[in-house]
Protein backbone atom coordinates (compact mmCIF):
# COMPACT_ATOMS: atom_id res chain seq x y z
CA UNK A 1 0.00 0.00 0.00
CA UNK A 2 1.17 3.48 -0.71
CA UNK A 3 2.35 5.68 2.04
CA UNK A 4 -0.11 8.22 3.69
CA UNK A 5 -0.44 11.50 5.06
CA UNK A 6 -2.76 13.00 7.02
CA UNK A 7 -4.57 16.12 5.58
CA UNK A 8 -7.33 18.38 7.10
CA UNK A 9 -10.21 19.28 4.87
CA UNK A 10 -13.49 21.36 5.56
CA UNK A 11 -15.99 20.18 2.75
CA UNK A 12 -19.32 22.13 3.11
CA UNK A 13 -19.15 25.73 3.47
CA UNK A 14 -21.37 28.37 1.20
CA UNK A 15 -20.63 31.41 -1.35
CA UNK A 16 -21.41 35.04 -1.35
CA UNK A 17 -24.25 34.36 -2.89
CA UNK A 18 -26.43 32.25 -0.56
CA UNK A 19 -28.52 33.78 1.86
CA UNK A 20 -27.33 34.93 5.01
CA UNK A 21 -23.61 34.78 4.17
CA UNK A 22 -21.06 37.40 4.32
CA UNK A 23 -19.90 39.12 0.98
CA UNK A 24 -16.25 38.15 1.84
CA UNK A 25 -16.74 34.45 1.16
CA UNK A 26 -15.14 34.85 -2.09
CA UNK A 27 -12.89 32.42 -3.19
CA UNK A 28 -9.07 34.18 -2.50
CA UNK A 29 -10.48 34.87 1.04
CA UNK A 30 -11.12 31.47 1.49
CA UNK A 31 -8.23 30.62 0.38
CA UNK A 32 -6.14 32.35 2.24
CA UNK A 33 -8.34 31.98 5.73
CA UNK A 34 -8.61 28.53 5.34
CA UNK A 35 -4.47 28.17 5.12
CA UNK A 36 -4.35 30.42 8.23
CA UNK A 37 -7.04 27.89 10.30
CA UNK A 38 -4.65 25.06 8.95
CA UNK A 39 -6.57 23.36 6.09
CA UNK A 40 -5.08 21.85 3.34
CA UNK A 41 -8.64 21.07 1.30
CA UNK A 42 -11.78 23.16 1.44
CA UNK A 43 -15.53 22.01 0.01
CA UNK A 44 -16.04 25.01 -2.95
CA UNK A 45 -19.88 24.91 -2.21
CA UNK A 46 -22.33 26.16 -4.22
CA UNK A 47 -21.08 24.98 -7.37
CA UNK A 48 -24.37 25.02 -9.22
CA UNK A 49 -25.14 28.75 -9.06
CA UNK A 50 -23.52 30.36 -12.17
CA UNK A 51 -21.91 33.14 -10.68
CA UNK A 52 -20.29 31.26 -8.34
CA UNK A 53 -19.26 28.81 -10.79
CA UNK A 54 -17.54 31.20 -13.35
CA UNK A 55 -15.60 32.46 -9.96
CA UNK A 56 -14.08 29.15 -9.71
CA UNK A 57 -13.44 28.59 -13.06
CA UNK A 58 -11.37 32.27 -12.51
CA UNK A 59 -9.80 31.28 -9.55
CA UNK A 60 -8.92 27.98 -9.23
CA UNK A 61 -5.97 25.82 -11.45
CA UNK A 62 -6.69 22.59 -11.74
CA UNK A 63 -4.03 19.97 -10.52
CA UNK A 64 -5.54 16.61 -10.83
CA UNK A 65 -8.75 15.56 -11.66
CA UNK A 66 -11.91 16.98 -9.61
CA UNK A 67 -9.04 19.01 -7.79
CA UNK A 68 -8.08 22.81 -7.87
CA UNK A 69 -5.78 24.93 -6.17
CA UNK A 70 -5.85 28.43 -5.05
CA UNK A 71 -2.55 29.78 -7.75
CA UNK A 72 -1.31 32.21 -4.19
CA UNK A 73 -2.43 30.34 -0.78
CA UNK A 74 -2.13 26.88 -1.78
CA UNK A 75 -5.11 25.77 -0.53
CA UNK A 76 -6.69 23.04 -2.56
CA UNK A 77 -10.41 22.54 -3.81
CA UNK A 78 -13.16 19.80 -4.11
CA UNK A 79 -16.33 20.63 -6.15
CA UNK A 80 -19.22 20.28 -3.66
CA UNK A 81 -23.14 22.28 -3.29
CA UNK A 82 -25.76 21.18 -0.86
CA UNK A 83 -29.50 20.41 -2.57
CA UNK A 84 -32.63 20.96 -0.92
CA UNK A 85 -35.09 18.29 -1.92
CA UNK A 86 -38.86 18.68 -2.12
CA UNK A 87 -39.01 17.68 1.81
CA UNK A 88 -37.07 21.10 2.61
CA UNK A 89 -33.67 17.69 3.49
CA UNK A 90 -30.66 19.08 2.62
CA UNK A 91 -28.11 17.00 1.06
CA UNK A 92 -24.40 17.31 0.62
CA UNK A 93 -23.06 16.58 -3.39
CA UNK A 94 -19.34 16.06 -3.97
CA UNK A 95 -18.54 16.40 -7.86
CA UNK A 96 -16.11 14.65 -9.90
CA UNK A 97 -15.65 17.69 -12.51
CA UNK A 98 -16.55 20.85 -13.94
CA UNK A 99 -17.98 18.65 -16.57
CA UNK A 100 -20.40 16.94 -14.14
CA UNK A 101 -21.29 20.10 -12.49
CA UNK A 102 -22.55 21.51 -15.85
CA UNK A 103 -24.18 18.14 -16.63
CA UNK A 104 -26.04 18.14 -13.05
CA UNK A 105 -27.12 21.40 -13.06
CA UNK A 106 -28.64 21.27 -16.51
CA UNK A 107 -30.79 18.05 -14.97
CA UNK A 108 -31.77 19.58 -12.11
CA UNK A 109 -32.95 22.63 -13.32
CA UNK A 110 -35.76 20.85 -15.04
CA UNK A 111 -37.38 20.07 -11.35
CA UNK A 112 -36.63 23.28 -10.05
CA UNK A 113 -38.33 27.16 -10.66
CA UNK A 114 -35.52 29.18 -8.79
CA UNK A 115 -32.34 27.33 -9.38
CA UNK A 116 -30.04 30.29 -9.49
CA UNK A 117 -32.35 32.24 -6.33
CA UNK A 118 -29.74 31.09 -3.67
CA UNK A 119 -26.33 29.12 -3.55
CA UNK A 120 -28.32 26.20 -2.04
CA UNK A 121 -30.08 24.54 -4.85
CA UNK A 122 -33.89 24.24 -4.37
CA UNK A 123 -35.35 20.87 -6.30
CA UNK A 124 -38.67 19.01 -6.38
CA UNK A 125 -37.29 15.51 -5.95
CA UNK A 126 -37.59 13.43 -2.98
CA UNK A 127 -33.94 11.82 -1.24
CA UNK A 128 -34.17 8.57 -3.57
CA UNK A 129 -34.46 10.42 -6.72
CA UNK A 130 -31.17 13.31 -5.92
CA UNK A 131 -29.31 10.04 -5.41
CA UNK A 132 -30.22 8.39 -8.73
CA UNK A 133 -29.61 11.66 -10.41
CA UNK A 134 -26.15 12.44 -8.22
CA UNK A 135 -24.86 8.96 -8.91
CA UNK A 136 -25.90 9.36 -12.17
CA UNK A 137 -22.75 12.15 -12.84
CA UNK A 138 -20.51 10.16 -10.68
CA UNK A 139 -21.16 12.29 -7.28
CA UNK A 140 -20.89 11.63 -3.50
CA UNK A 141 -24.38 12.23 -1.48
CA UNK A 142 -25.37 12.56 1.66
CA UNK A 143 -26.84 14.35 4.23
CA UNK A 144 -26.07 17.61 5.77
CA UNK A 145 -26.44 18.20 9.83
CA UNK A 146 -28.28 15.31 9.76
CA UNK A 147 -29.81 16.17 13.47
CA UNK A 148 -30.57 19.87 13.50
CA UNK A 149 -34.30 20.57 13.59
CA UNK A 150 -34.49 22.34 10.67
CA UNK A 151 -33.71 20.86 7.08
CA UNK A 152 -32.69 17.56 8.37
CA UNK A 153 -33.06 14.18 7.77
CA UNK A 154 -33.77 12.89 11.36
CA UNK A 155 -35.76 16.13 11.46
CA UNK A 156 -38.19 14.38 8.97
CA UNK A 157 -37.60 10.72 9.26
CA UNK A 158 -36.66 8.53 12.19
CA UNK A 159 -34.48 6.47 10.06
CA UNK A 160 -31.68 6.90 7.16
CA UNK A 161 -34.03 4.03 5.05
CA UNK A 162 -37.05 5.93 5.45
CA UNK A 163 -35.10 8.86 3.84
CA UNK A 164 -33.23 7.13 1.27
CA UNK A 165 -35.41 4.01 0.86
CA UNK A 166 -34.03 1.55 -2.06
CA UNK A 167 -30.88 3.65 -2.25
CA UNK A 168 -29.72 4.04 1.06
CA UNK A 169 -26.54 1.66 -0.12
CA UNK A 170 -25.38 4.51 -1.85
CA UNK A 171 -25.23 7.10 0.95
CA UNK A 172 -21.50 6.62 2.08
CA UNK A 173 -21.32 9.90 4.91
CA UNK A 174 -23.53 11.64 7.38
CA UNK A 175 -22.38 15.27 8.35
CA UNK A 176 -22.95 15.54 11.61
CA UNK A 177 -23.50 19.22 12.04
CA UNK A 178 -22.48 21.34 15.11
CA UNK A 179 -25.04 20.31 17.66
CA UNK A 180 -23.82 16.29 17.41
CA UNK A 181 -20.90 14.56 17.85
CA UNK A 182 -19.52 10.59 17.14
CA UNK A 183 -20.41 10.14 21.10
CA UNK A 184 -24.25 11.29 19.85
CA UNK A 185 -24.58 9.53 16.58
CA UNK A 186 -22.97 6.19 17.80
CA UNK A 187 -26.09 5.36 19.82
CA UNK A 188 -27.96 4.50 16.82
CA UNK A 189 -27.50 1.39 15.27
CA UNK A 190 -28.06 1.74 11.60
CA UNK A 191 -25.28 4.71 11.43
CA UNK A 192 -22.30 1.47 12.17
CA UNK A 193 -21.18 1.34 8.95
CA UNK A 194 -21.32 5.13 7.41
CA UNK A 195 -18.83 7.71 7.50
CA UNK A 196 -18.94 10.46 9.68
CA UNK A 197 -18.18 13.98 8.49
CA UNK A 198 -17.60 17.15 10.46
CA UNK A 199 -17.80 19.99 8.09
CA UNK A 200 -18.15 24.07 9.23
CA UNK A 201 -21.47 25.04 6.63
CA UNK A 202 -19.16 28.40 7.02
CA UNK A 203 -21.55 31.63 6.21
CA UNK A 204 -17.90 33.87 6.62
CA UNK A 205 -14.23 33.46 6.27
CA UNK A 206 -13.36 34.25 9.77
CA UNK A 207 -11.84 31.99 12.19
CA UNK A 208 -14.68 31.69 14.18
CA UNK A 209 -16.95 29.74 11.50
CA UNK A 210 -14.76 28.63 8.53
CA UNK A 211 -12.93 25.20 9.78
CA UNK A 212 -14.74 25.01 12.99
CA UNK A 213 -14.86 21.55 12.12
CA UNK A 214 -13.05 19.45 9.84
CA UNK A 215 -11.87 16.15 8.81
CA UNK A 216 -8.33 14.76 9.14
CA UNK A 217 -8.28 11.90 6.11
CA UNK A 218 -5.25 9.78 5.92
CA UNK A 219 -4.11 10.18 1.51
CA UNK A 220 -1.78 8.85 -0.43
CA UNK A 221 -1.80 12.69 -2.01
CA UNK A 222 -3.88 15.52 -1.86
CA UNK A 223 -6.88 14.58 -4.74
CA UNK A 224 -10.44 14.93 -5.01
CA UNK A 225 -9.67 11.28 -6.09
CA UNK A 226 -8.26 10.35 -2.63
CA UNK A 227 -10.73 11.93 -0.72
CA UNK A 228 -13.37 9.82 -2.16
CA UNK A 229 -11.43 6.54 -1.43
CA UNK A 230 -11.11 7.65 2.07
CA UNK A 231 -14.83 8.55 2.37
CA UNK A 232 -15.76 4.71 1.12
CA UNK A 233 -12.59 3.53 2.93
CA UNK A 234 -11.55 1.97 -0.03
CA UNK A 235 -7.49 0.60 -0.23
CA UNK A 236 -6.14 2.07 3.55
CA UNK A 237 -7.44 5.55 2.99
CA UNK A 238 -9.98 7.20 5.80
CA UNK A 239 -11.29 9.49 7.96
CA UNK A 240 -8.77 9.40 11.03
CA UNK A 241 -10.09 12.16 12.94
CA UNK A 242 -13.25 13.97 13.43
CA UNK A 243 -12.57 17.67 14.90
CA UNK A 244 -15.58 19.71 15.52
CA UNK A 245 -17.25 22.04 17.97
CA UNK A 246 -18.28 20.34 21.72
CA UNK A 247 -21.47 19.51 20.39
CA UNK A 248 -23.31 21.81 23.51
CA UNK A 249 -21.86 25.15 21.33
CA UNK A 250 -24.42 24.07 18.33
CA UNK A 251 -27.15 26.39 18.18
CA UNK A 252 -29.81 23.42 18.78
CA UNK A 253 -28.44 21.51 20.68
CA UNK A 254 -30.93 21.47 23.54
CA UNK A 255 -34.71 21.63 23.04
CA UNK A 256 -35.63 25.85 23.22
CA UNK A 257 -37.26 28.77 22.24
CA UNK A 258 -36.77 29.97 18.80
CA UNK A 259 -37.92 33.34 19.85
CA UNK A 260 -36.90 33.96 23.70
CA UNK A 261 -34.34 31.50 23.84
CA UNK A 262 -35.61 29.66 26.65
CA UNK A 263 -34.62 26.06 27.27
CA UNK A 264 -37.03 23.21 28.14
CA UNK A 265 -37.37 19.22 28.77
CA UNK A 266 -38.64 17.46 26.39
CA UNK A 267 -41.23 16.44 28.52
CA UNK A 268 -41.95 20.05 29.08
CA UNK A 269 -41.85 20.97 25.69
CA UNK A 270 -44.64 18.56 25.07
CA UNK A 271 -46.69 19.13 27.65
CA UNK A 272 -46.37 22.70 26.66
CA UNK A 273 -47.44 21.43 22.88
CA UNK A 274 -44.18 23.08 21.89
CA UNK A 275 -44.79 26.77 22.88
CA UNK A 276 -42.91 28.74 25.05
CA UNK A 277 -44.63 29.70 28.59
CA UNK A 278 -42.69 32.68 28.58
CA UNK A 279 -43.30 34.43 24.85
CA UNK A 280 -45.08 31.90 23.16
CA UNK A 281 -42.37 31.50 20.88
CA UNK A 282 -41.65 28.06 18.65
CA UNK A 283 -39.66 25.77 20.88
CA UNK A 284 -37.57 23.55 18.62
CA UNK A 285 -36.70 20.07 19.72
CA UNK A 286 -32.87 20.11 20.51
CA UNK A 287 -30.45 17.71 18.88
CA UNK A 288 -29.64 15.93 22.20
CA UNK A 289 -33.04 15.29 22.52
CA UNK A 290 -33.74 14.03 18.56
CA UNK A 291 -30.83 11.50 19.02
CA UNK A 292 -32.61 10.44 22.78
CA UNK A 293 -35.53 9.64 20.93
CA UNK A 294 -33.73 7.63 17.84
CA UNK A 295 -31.09 5.86 19.80
CA UNK A 296 -30.85 1.95 20.51
CA UNK A 297 -27.97 2.18 22.55
CA UNK A 298 -27.62 3.87 26.00
CA UNK A 299 -23.49 4.74 25.58
CA UNK A 300 -22.04 4.91 22.26
CA UNK A 301 -20.92 1.66 20.49
CA UNK A 302 -18.61 2.76 18.14
CA UNK A 303 -17.79 0.47 15.41
CA UNK A 304 -13.68 -0.31 14.58
CA UNK A 305 -13.73 1.93 11.54
CA UNK A 306 -15.06 4.97 13.48
CA UNK A 307 -11.90 7.48 14.18
CA UNK A 308 -11.85 9.49 17.53
CA UNK A 309 -13.48 12.60 17.82
CA UNK A 310 -11.75 15.81 19.54
CA UNK A 311 -14.19 18.50 20.58
CA UNK A 312 -12.41 21.79 20.45
CA UNK A 313 -14.23 25.82 19.88
CA UNK A 314 -12.97 28.62 17.70
CA UNK A 315 -9.91 30.23 19.37
CA UNK A 316 -10.78 33.58 19.25
CA UNK A 317 -13.66 32.75 22.08
CA UNK A 318 -11.23 31.41 24.32
CA UNK A 319 -8.68 34.75 23.79
CA UNK A 320 -11.67 36.87 24.64
CA UNK A 321 -12.43 34.81 27.65
CA UNK A 322 -9.36 36.48 29.17
CA UNK A 323 -10.92 39.92 28.67
CA UNK A 324 -13.83 38.88 30.56
CA UNK A 325 -16.12 38.86 27.31
CA UNK A 326 -17.18 36.70 24.76
CA UNK A 327 -16.87 39.32 21.82
CA UNK A 328 -14.47 37.59 19.38
CA UNK A 329 -14.21 39.99 16.84
CA UNK A 330 -13.43 42.74 19.47
CA UNK A 331 -9.64 44.40 17.78
CA UNK A 332 -7.92 43.08 20.70
CA UNK A 333 -8.88 39.31 20.80
CA UNK A 334 -8.11 39.50 16.91
CA UNK A 335 -5.15 41.25 17.25
CA UNK A 336 -3.79 38.69 19.57
CA UNK A 337 -5.26 35.93 17.87
CA UNK A 338 -3.04 36.72 14.65
CA UNK A 339 -0.09 36.85 16.78
CA UNK A 340 -0.62 33.56 17.52
CA UNK A 341 -1.40 32.37 14.59
CA UNK A 342 1.56 34.12 12.93
CA UNK A 343 4.26 32.13 15.72
CA UNK A 344 2.36 28.92 15.76
CA UNK A 345 1.42 28.82 11.82
CA UNK A 346 -2.25 28.19 12.40
CA UNK A 347 -5.53 28.34 14.52
CA UNK A 348 -5.64 24.69 15.52
CA UNK A 349 -1.30 24.65 16.33
CA UNK A 350 -2.24 27.82 18.88
CA UNK A 351 -5.35 25.69 20.25
CA UNK A 352 -4.21 22.28 20.65
CA UNK A 353 -0.84 21.73 20.11
CA UNK A 354 1.29 24.80 21.10
CA UNK A 355 3.40 24.64 24.09
CA UNK A 356 1.80 27.18 27.13
CA UNK A 357 4.79 29.07 28.17
CA UNK A 358 4.88 29.60 23.96
CA UNK A 359 1.32 30.90 24.28
CA UNK A 360 2.66 33.05 27.56
CA UNK A 361 5.27 34.71 25.14
CA UNK A 362 2.95 36.11 22.77
CA UNK A 363 -0.17 36.94 24.19
CA UNK A 364 0.46 37.08 27.78
CA UNK A 365 -0.57 34.46 30.71
CA UNK A 366 -4.11 35.36 30.77
CA UNK A 367 -4.50 34.29 27.37
CA UNK A 368 -1.90 30.89 27.91
CA UNK A 369 -4.07 30.39 31.07
CA UNK A 370 -7.62 30.54 29.13
CA UNK A 371 -5.87 28.16 26.36
CA UNK A 372 -5.15 25.65 29.02
CA UNK A 373 -8.14 25.44 30.67
CA UNK A 374 -9.47 25.02 27.59
CA UNK A 375 -7.15 21.64 26.75
CA UNK A 376 -7.99 20.46 30.37
CA UNK A 377 -11.78 21.17 29.97
CA UNK A 378 -12.11 23.40 32.72
CA UNK A 379 -14.03 26.07 31.12
CA UNK A 380 -17.78 25.69 31.76
CA UNK A 381 -19.88 25.28 28.17
CA UNK A 382 -23.03 26.42 28.75
CA UNK A 383 -25.20 24.75 25.74
CA UNK A 384 -27.19 26.65 23.10
CA UNK A 385 -30.58 25.87 21.85
CA UNK A 386 -33.82 28.04 19.97
CA UNK A 387 -31.20 28.86 17.03
CA UNK A 388 -28.72 31.11 19.36
CA UNK A 389 -25.14 29.22 20.00
CA UNK A 390 -23.89 28.21 23.69
CA UNK A 391 -20.85 29.87 25.15
CA UNK A 392 -17.68 29.14 27.06
CA UNK A 393 -17.68 30.71 30.55
CA UNK A 394 -15.00 30.70 33.53
CA UNK A 395 -16.18 29.27 36.61
CA UNK A 396 -15.88 31.34 39.14
CA UNK A 397 -13.72 28.56 41.62
CA UNK A 398 -11.34 28.59 38.54
CA UNK A 399 -7.89 30.32 40.21
CA UNK A 400 -5.30 27.70 38.48
CA UNK A 401 -5.60 24.89 35.81
CA UNK A 402 -3.90 21.68 36.55
CA UNK A 403 -0.71 20.64 35.48
CA UNK A 404 -1.74 17.65 32.87
CA UNK A 405 -3.93 17.88 30.38
CA UNK A 406 -7.12 16.56 30.49
CA UNK A 407 -8.08 16.27 26.32
CA UNK A 408 -4.81 14.36 23.66
CA UNK A 409 -3.37 16.87 21.33
CA UNK A 410 -4.16 16.76 17.94
CA UNK A 411 -0.80 14.90 16.86
CA UNK A 412 -1.53 11.94 19.58
CA UNK A 413 -4.90 11.24 18.32
CA UNK A 414 -3.21 10.98 14.58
Amino acid sequence: MSELFVYSADLHIHGCYSGATSNRMVISTIAQQAKLKGLSFIGTGDVLHPKWFEGIKADLTEVAEGTYEHPRYGTRFVLTVEVEDKRRVHHLFILPSLSAVEDLRKDLAKHSIDMDADGRARVELSAPELVETATAHGCLIGPCHAFTPWTSMYKEFDSIRACYEDRTRDIKFLELGLSADTFMADRIRELSDVTFLSNSDAHSPWPDKLGREFNRFALAEPTYEEIIKAIERRNGRKVVLNVGFDPRLGKYHRSACSRCFKQFKLEEAKMLEWRCDKCRGLIKKGVWDRVNELADYPEPRHPPHRPNYLRIAPLAEVVALAFGHTDAHAPEVQDLWGKLVNRFGNEIAVLIDAPIDGVAQVAGRRVAAMVKAFREQQLRVMPGGGGRYGHLEVPPDLVEVRENSGQKTLMEFG
